[in-house]
């Protein structure tokens, strides 16, 4: 008995083989690897293959460093956020402060030229 080897795997993930008895093409879902189901066509038990791209394969380290940096962006980019909000509350009560100091100032000018 051969091995039984997958011919391809698809975009979706899928494992393309052919039954071990019939040799029909039979099309699965990777998470079906090693189980045994029985072929559409002849019914007879079919071991669904095992790869190593059946399992999750260890990403490149070129996309690992990928995402890594996407993950230090990501933070630095919220800390900046949260530096802008808290300087736009604290340039928001500086703005009040002098709008209260212009009133007052007006206040006090006004009185001034009451005395004289």
């Amino acid at each position: 008995m051969n091995p039984v080897r997958p011919q391809a795997r698809n975009e979706a993930g899928d494992l393309l083989f052919k039954c071990q008895h019939c040799a029909s093409p039979l099309v699965v879902n990777a998470a079906a690897a090693g189980m045994t189901l029985n072929c559409q066509r002849c019914g007879k038990p079919t071991l669904v293959p095992i790869t190593s791209a059946s399992a999750s394969p260890a990403p490149p380290q070129e996309l690992t460093d990928l995402q890594r940096k996407l993950k230090e962006n990501e933070s630095q980019r919220t800390e900046i956020t949260s530096y802008i909000n808290q300087l736009s509350i604290q340039l928001h009560r500086w703005k009040l402060r002098l709008q209260t100091l212009n009133e007052r100032k007006t206040e006090l000018e006004e009185e001034l030229r009451k005395t004289t």
